[in-house]
């Protein structure tokens, strides 16, 4: 039964890495095809390789995801099947909920943060399963960062907007936008190989989880016997990287139309410096904090912080507004969600 659980909460996390796809990467292109930098499909193909490639390129947010939010360790060490079986019961009500809560942001076109859902959704299983729940660590690897990441790009967006129209006062205005139109292709590609660096590795993270509580550890060298260092597998890497690709290539219109044009109506120098700003912050949490921040968060707030500078009026603070709201519903929705999933998948398997 275990061995059937651990493929189902696999599977289920690449259908989860697939719907971050076409829910989360349309945030990196939405900039480019508004400003028509990139057609829609030639976006959709360089986000999905570049997400290829960013998922490739490091393991610290799968670590975190992996060990940083709830304790799965005494279900993974456990020698008998009903802990193991109950550790994978949380995974999986956690995967269900996020995925569930993606679905219905998508569907409303809201641009929603994937990874909060996933981290609710950890969060609501464990709660209602007695498992421990590392607040500390969600403090300072998600709530700091939720509230932090969104304020710090509007500021530096708006910051450095206004350093580049100093800049280029004096500059002749269709030129200078047909050279940012052409810069974009390389800002927008920087996102989307941010956007695959941080959200594929959540998915690694998940599938890590799994393998542990399913008592599967030790064969696949998760944990390194010397330093005790966790490490990803390289068959978790391309399948949370291929799985993120295609979601990618799947599209996502609702909500690239959201962040693309209904915020605020771009040109090409506000576009690549929101995106400039949004990649930045990207990489730095990735690299220098190890927090799973959003993608969505990030560039929807560097857009707004780059569309002020024209004046306060030019962004729809209503649709900013729908979107903050979805933001702060995330975390409680998705751990709701999964936290009734648990019930409903629990109960019949006889898990306590």
């Amino acid at each position: 039964m275990n061995l059937i659980l651990v493929c189902v909460v696999i599977v289920v996390a690449l259908f989860f890495s697939y719907t971050n796809g076409f829910h989360d990467a349309a945030n990196a292109i939405a900039t480019s095809v508004s400003t028509r930098a990139w057609t829609p499909r030639a976006a959709l193909l360089m986000a999905a390789a570049m997400n290829i490639i960013g998922a490739m390129m490091g393991t610290a947010v799968a670590k975190t995801v992996g060990s940083g939010i709830i304790e799965i360790k005494g279900y993974a060490e456990s020698t008998t099947p009903e802990m193991q079986q109950k550790g994978l019961v949380i995974i999986l009500a956690a995967l269900l909920g996020a995925c569930i809560w993606n679905l219905i942001t998508w569907w409303f076109g809201l641009p929603s943060s994937s990874s909060h859902a996933l981290i609710g959704g950890m969060v609501g299983a464990g709660l209602l399963s007695g498992t421990t729940v590392f607040w500390e660590c969600i403090v300072d690897h998600v709530i700091i960062p939720m509230f932090a990441s969104p304020i710090i790009g509007f500021i530096i967006g708006y910051i450095a907007m206004k350093v580049v129209l100093w800049l280029l006062r004096k500059a002749q205005y269709h030129r200078t936008m047909r050279r940012f139109r052409a810069a974009q292709r390389i800002s927008s590609a920087a996102m989307a190989l941010g956007h695959g660096i941080q959200d594929a590795q959540k998915t690694m993270g998940i599938i890590i989880m799994a393998l542990m509580a399913g008592g599967y550890g030790e064969h696949h060298n998760i944990i390194d016997p010397i330093t005790h260092e966790m490490n990803v597998p390289l068959w978790v890497k391309i399948s949370g990287a291929l799985a993120i690709s295609l979601g990618t290539m799947a599209g996502g219109g609702r909500i690239m139309r959201t962040i693309g044009r209904k915020i605020i109506d771009l040109d090409p120098a506000r576009a690549f410096t929101a995106e400039a700003v949004s990649s930045s912050i990207l990489y730095l949490c990735s690299y220098v904090v190890h927090a799973p921040i959003s993608t969505t968060q990030v560039v929807s707030t560097a857009i707004m912080g780059v569309g002020c500078t024209k004046r306060f009026s030019a962004v729809r603070w209503g649709v900013a507004g729908n979107i903050v709201i979805a933001w702060f519903l995330t975390l409680p929705a998705a751990a709701l969600v999964s936290a009734i999933v648990y019930l409903l998948v629990a109960l019949p398997l006889g898990v306590h």
